[in-house]
């Protein structure tokens, strides 16, 4: 399954991008995707706790299924000022 997978704030910093495009096995979770992208980028696994994560613009949790042509948002916790 191909999915689009954008960064916000702190996490564009980490990763240096804010978009791209993954590839995940057929019935993976968002869990899959993040332990995926946490490989290669471990800087994010300091946020794992605090990560705010939506698919197809609708917040999920880390057990949500995906599918071909989601676009998952992955976000740092909101903070008001």
């Amino acid at each position: 399954m191909k999915l689009r997978v954008l960064f916000f704030s702190v996490l564009r910093d980490i990763t240096g991008t804010d978009e791209i495009t993954l590839e995940v096995p057929a019935g993976a979770t968002m869990g899959d995707l993040l332990d995926q992208i946490e490989t290669r980028w471990p800087k994010l696994r300091d946020w794992q706790n605090s990560l705010l994560l939506a698919l197809d613009q609708t917040y999920v949790k880390r057990d949500e299924p995906l599918h071909d042509g989601g676009e998952v948002a992955i976000m740092p916790p909101v903070q008001g000022g």
